[in-house]
């Protein structure tokens, strides 16, 4: 069975070291396509670039400029293999036009040990039956991030506030997720995972797009099956940016993955 998710991060090769990408519509969020989403096309890239080592460890891009739906190519520039972990430079372009600009470290998670360890605490979140589903969400938004057709996310009743006028101001947003089509997690659904949520400013009542600055992933583990709880969020606001912190866990309560990007305040679509 072919997924979706497969089907809109698929790469072929367009040269010694540049892959060629048709970015898919429907990952569309405000004014360009969802950083996520794209960081996940780079890792697959990545992944079949170093097919020893396929899994992400380490991933940190920079947002140059909004992406369009269509096609792209993905230039990998390895600056180290060997051992249990390679390195590579990866830049994103539509045309002449570089988009995102990446560094990235891959392994073999099976290789690297499954054992983690935190003092990090697990996201508290009602069954899943409790909680409130994405379809669920206010018209204007979902006209504006059409990319959540794309997701089955649950939210924790305490954190729906901002979509009826009531957000808590807190800064924090959690919610049980998974691909609509049921694809279960791995690595590199994860580097999308981490910016699948709205942005957590929306629990502070501002609304709209948010432009990813920067935004670097840590996977930390292979996940296991199921719903994954995934939490944001933020405690600083300046100079008209947002640090958006994210934790992702699996149905083995454990977690897999971590990230933290920097976004400019929302501003209105259309």
């Amino acid at each position: 069975m072919t997924y979706e998710f497969d089907g809109h991060i698929a790469v072929t090769r367009d040269g010694d070291n540049t892959w060629a990408a048709d970015l898919a519509a429907g990952w569309q969020v405000g004014g360009g396509v969802n950083g996520g989403y794209l960081l996940a096309v780079i890792g697959n890239a990545l992944r079949h670039t170093f097919p020893d080592k396929p899994d992400p460890i380490a991933v940190s891009a920079y947002y140059l400029s909004a992406t369009a739906p269509g096609p792209a190519t993905i230039s990998v520039d390895v600056r180290r293999e060997g051992g249990s972990v390679a390195t590579a430079a990866a830049d994103l372009r539509q045309g002449p036009d570089a988009r995102i600009t990446a560094l990235a470290t891959y392994g073999d998670l099976d290789r690297l040990g499954d054992d983690v360890r935190t003092t990090a605490e697990e996201p508290d979140l009602p069954p899943v039956e409790r909680c409130v589903p994405n379809s669920m969400a206010p018209p204007e938004v979902r006209a504006i991030a059409p990319l959540m057709d794309r997701f089955d996310m649950r939210f924790h009743p305490d954190h729906i506030g901002w979509a009826v006028g009531q957000p808590s101001g807190n800064g924090v947003l959690s919610a049980w997720f998974r691909l609509v089509d049921g694809r279960e997690p791995d690595p590199l659904s994860l580097l999308m995972v981490v910016d699948a949520l709205p942005p957590v400013t929306f629990d502070l009542g501002m609304m709209g797009w948010a432009p990813t600055l920067e935004l670097t992933a840590h996977v930390r583990a292979r996940p296991a099956p199921g719903w994954l709880k995934v939490r944001h969020a933020t405690r600083n606001m300046a100079g008209g940016m947002f640090e958006e912190d994210c934790e992702v866990w699996d149905s083995a309560g454990r977690l897999v993955a971590q990230s933290r990007q920097l976004a400019r305040q929302p501003r209105p679509v259309g």
